[in-house]
């Protein structure tokens, strides 16, 4: 069976394309979720913000994901034949070389030729404007097989402005055996006609006024999907029906032992798609969370457990069909395989999260269920959300499974109040889109260098200026702010966790912050006197770079550290490195116990107190590989890498700076230990002068003590306050049972009936002591505390229940509560209304038990 992948790859290249890798799911793109399309990475080529390469064509297949904003196909699939979260888009690209031309006689040439589809089932569709494109493609179809269509299906364009044109579109004819409904006709939305490639001509430029202006290199953007290809190749008539999600299929259905039929299989594409994208984005270093990425992951793998709850597992069950996504997947991508171990251990803790709950969330929206017309509650979804951890995309799936609709507004007031950070419309990666004069710069002088391994003072050229909105200037006045640009440059701009360099530029500016813009390297300046282009002007980091490589060079200690003692299924999921502090994420199951946090802030300050050589080589990416040194994925490595060295105790990819021997870090502190999300830890620890301010702090801190305590023996004076304590609770304990008041009880029938306003006491422990002294009870307790109402019900032998008693009464005194049948409470802000409450609860009671 051909290899859709690589044959259309390799016949790009054999069209003078450069093959290009895929890249990353989580785009260096601020005004983007996740990379949604194959022309994602070449965005600012195609925009004008960066130069043509050397190469104007290129080729790729490259992973995307669309589920969440504008592009979002996550409540389609498995219900239809084509839709995915998770896919690859296979594309040719041409900047400002070819045209319609050669695209058409490449995509039929692959097509026929390569593919060996039949030409009497293809089609194309053309632009309803597009003459051009009409006359070359009836060199290769008949006329008869070309539909003109109108922008609604056949014009493409990036944003309401920018580059955008008319776009041709193959299709093949899958027949009217098997397709044959009223939308089953070329231009329809039926599937007997199914597209397979999109040619996209971008030859206009979209001003703010709607106006179209014809590109002066007008180029090329194709998009063909991996799984409909290979469909369509197989004969297949659903993509899950192909090579490429059968064997998932079939995992789902062995673990769970229950056939798999195309017409009552929904759950098990959902499963099989939705495993793709989990495996994908956690071995590219997304981790589960509660906002942005991480939760569009979280609701991702929540909503194929659920399908798998459906079916009938009980337990997780997805981490296991994780190992036929690596096997079908990784010989591509083998960052599936070296991330297996710890991506299935992240994907069953997650799973484990979510399986404690959702039997008890169906049940809830079950009993909902039988009390709704038309519009399910939005303050119960908003319960499932935050008790039971269902996604509210997930309720949703549920509802519309039964033709129900929900009070979103509802839900949204409610999140609002009490959870900001999630909010459910989230957009883009929370950065700024920064937009400038980059391609200029990029074309008069190319990038600039990087002089700061060797030197953190210099006489450099000011190259180029540019204002706060990154516009170009000849100079910036005194007292104003914006970017420089030196042709060399000794600040180091933020990347790879470290922090951007500081400094100044002789006495007329201060360097505040230092980033890479399109590979140009930038400093954000503040200026005492007017700066000007061409001016010669001395450069000087400021000393904090000293301390900031102490904490990168001990972070790359520690990750050796980790490896070293937790075991190889250690990999960096992200870190942090300034001046005063180093934080380093990392894939490990549970938290550390004291001890391995000892062990590990041993072994650092082991490699610190010996001495070692840091040592840097450049070398091929290949040989740095097979030297052992650790990558990071989503970094962007060239051909050629930096591989720093501390004495073969830490051998890593890096392009940041380093100390020169770890005898300078001085010590290594680890602050704290924590997760960040399933799966994934954080460390966060300090070293050199950031160490000894730690000690010095501490040390004042036990002098306070020492002080407070009135001992010099810190531990011999706390034992003495704590037997103090103890003694005055003894104390305390016996006055309060002394006075404690009576509460009056009434029988109704054989059960007790507790209604009173408690003055002092805890108000559980009374009920507490009143079930435990009675065989059936209604006990319900008011309290004042901080002009506020607290109240609580308890129910032991009766068929009243305490929550639904409770969520009665409440709103007299102006609060909410609940809880479990047999204890519940809430709280209240009117202490006025409690004798009201208190008629209210005796009424309820009397009704319930008469």
């Amino acid at each position: 069976m051909m290899d859709v992948r690589e044959a259309f790859l390799a016949f790009f290249e054999s069209k003078q394309h450069e093959r290009v890798g895929s890249s990353p799911l989580v785009p260096d793109d601020a005004t983007l979720l996740f990379t949604n399309a194959g022309m994602v990475p070449f965005k600012s080529i195609f925009t004008g913000d960066i130069p043509i390469p050397a190469n104007p064509r290129a080729t790729s297949a490259q992973t995307c994901l669309r589920a969440g904003g504008k592009h979002n196909d996550l409540e389609n699939v498995g219900h239809t034949a084509r839709h995915h979260t998770f896919f690859e888009m296979l594309g040719n690209f041409s900047f400002g070389d070819y045209f319609k031309e050669e695209a058409i006689a490449y995509g039929w040439e692959f097509i026929t030729q390569v593919m060996k589809l039949p030409v009497e089932k293809l089609w194309v569709t053309v632009h309803e404007s597009d003459d051009e494109a009409e006359t070359i493609w009836k060199k290769h179809i008949a006329a008869d097989r070309i539909v003109r269509l109108g922008d609604k299906d056949n014009f493409w364009q990036m944003g309401d402005t920018g580059p955008c044109g008319p776009c041709s579109e193959i299709f093949i004819d899958q027949g009217a055996e098997h397709f044959n409904g009223p939308e089953d006709y070329m231009g329809g939305d039926g599937d007997r006609f199914l597209e397979i490639w999109n040619l996209v001509f971008m030859q206009y430029e979209r001003n703010a006024k709607g106006e179209l202006k014809p590109l002066p290199k007008p180029s090329i953007d194709t998009g063909m999907g991996l799984e409909r290809a290979t469909a369509v190749l197989e004969g297949a008539l659903s993509n899950y029906d192909s090579s490429l999600f059968m064997p998932i299929i079939r995992k789902v259905e062995a673990l769970i032992g229950k056939p798999y039929t195309y017409a009552s299989g929904a759950s098990y594409r959902v499963i099989a798609d939705h495993i793709r994208t989990v495996m994908f984005l956690l071995s590219q270093g997304v981790n589960f969370s509660n906002e942005g990425r991480g939760y569009v992951l979280r609701r991702i793998l929540r909503r194929a457990v659920r399908h798998g709850y459906l079916l009938g597992f009980t337990k997780p069950f997805m981490f296991e069909v994780a190992d036929t996504v690596a096997e079908l997947m990784g010989k591509t991508y083998p960052y599936l395989n070296e991330k297996l171990a710890v991506v299935k251990e992240q994907i069953m803790l997650e799973e484990e999260r979510f399986f404690k709950t959702i039997a008890s969330g169906i049940e809830l929206f079950n009993e909902e269920l039988n009390t709704t017309d038309k519009v399910f509650s939005g303050e119960v979804a908003f319960k499932l959300y935050d008790t039971f951890g269902f996604p509210l995309d997930l309720t949703e799936d549920m509802l519309r499974e039964k033709n129900l609709g929900l009070d979103v507004e509802k839900f949204e007031q409610l999140m609002s109040l009490q959870r900001e950070r999630a909010k459910a419309a989230w957009k883009g990666s929370g950065d700024t889109a920064v937009e400038g004069d980059f391609k200029t710069l990029l074309e008069t002088f190319g990038v600039n260098t990087f002089i700061g391994y060797g030197y953190t003072t210099a006489p450099v050229k000011i190259q180029a200026l540019l204002g706060e909105n990154f516009e170009r200037v000849d100079q910036l006045h005194a007292r104003h702010k914006g970017w420089v640009m030196l042709e060399q440059t000794p600040f180091y701009a933020e990347s790879g966790g470290q922090s951007g360099d500081i400094g100044v530029l002789g006495h007329k500016a201060t360097v505040t912050d230092t980033k890479k813009f399109h590979g140009l390297n930038l400093s954000h300046v503040e200026t005492r006197e007017t700066i000007a282009v061409g001016e010669m002007i001395e450069a000087v980091v400021d000393i904090s770079r000293n301390e900031i490589e102490k904490h990168h060079s001990a972070t790359h200690l520690l990750h050796a550290a980790l490896y070293e003692l937790l075991g190889e299924h250690i990999s960096q999921a992200g870190s942090l490195v300034e001046h005063n502090r180093l934080r380093f994420d990392f894939s490990h199951p549970k938290a550390l116990s004291h001890e391995e946090i000892a062990s590990v802030e041993e072994r650092v300050n082991h490699h610190i107190l010996h001495a070692l050589e840091g040592k840097t080589r450049e070398m091929s990416i290949e040989e740095a590989k097979k030297s052992g040194a650790k990558a990071q994925f989503g970094e962007k490595y060239g051909d050629r890498v930096r591989v720093v060295d501390f004495g073969g105790a830490s051998v890593e990819f890096c392009g940041g700076t380093h100390v020169a021997n770890t005898a300078v870090i001085g010590m290594f502190i680890i602050t704290k230990e924590s997760g960040v999300s399933a799966g994934v830890r954080r460390i966060e620890a300090v070293c050199g002068n950031a160490a000894y301010n730690l000690f010095k702090a501490n040390r004042h801190l036990i002098e306070e003590v020492e002080v407070s305590v009135k001992n010099r023996d810190i531990l011999a004076g706390i034992d003495r306050l704590k037997e103090q304590v103890k003694t005055l609770k003894t104390e305390m304990a016996s006055l309060a049972s002394a006075s404690k008041e009576e509460l009056s009880i009434t029988m109704m029938g054989n059960t007790a009936v507790v209604i009173a306003q408690l003055g002092a006491g805890d108000i559980k422990e009374r009920i507490d002591e009143l079930k435990n002294s009675h065989d059936s009870i209604c006990v319900m307790l008011f309290q004042i505390k901080d002009d506020k109402v607290l109240l609580a019900s308890g129910v032991k032998n009766s068929s009243l229940k305490a929550g639904e008693w409770v969520k009665a009464i409440a709103p007299i005194v102006g609060g909410g509560g609940g809880g479990r049948p047999d204890f519940a409470q809430a709280g209240g802000k009117d202490p006025s209304k409690i004798g009201e409450a208190q008629a209210a609860a005796l009424a309820y009671v009397t009704q319930e038990l008469s």
